[in-house]
């Protein structure tokens, strides 16, 4: 009886568990919406350094600050094995500019 009770237990903190995991996962770190009522500048030109063993250069890029863009330097991402990292940009959706965030598919 006690053993059909922990079976069942650990087979449903293993489902929640995988749960989470798929979230986690699937969801961008911030899932806030940037919105801004102009296009970006063109992207600054950046070096980008040598490469690193165990990461991937995510560019540097425009970001919408209290009505402006300011500029933010590129950085290091940890890979991810068995992903490919897909870097933010902007999109024009009608008359505005939405950021898409960078991440890892």
């Amino acid at each position: 009886m006690a053993t059909s009770r922990t079976i069942r237990l650990l087979g449903s903190t293993f489902a929640a568990a995988l749960c989470c995991a798929a979230t986690l996962t699937t969801t961008p770190a911030s899932a806030e919406v940037i919105i801004a009522p102009m296009a970006p500048p063109p992207p600054r030109v950046e070096v980008m350094p040598a490469p690193r063993e165990g990461y991937v250069w995510d560019q540097g890029r425009w970001r919408w600050d209290h009505g402006r863009y300011v500029w933010t330097p590129g950085h290091w991402q940890p890979v991810r094995a068995g992903y490919r990292w897909v870097p933010g940009h902007w999109a024009q959706r009608g008359p505005h500019w939405r950021w898409i965030e960078g991440h890892w598919a």
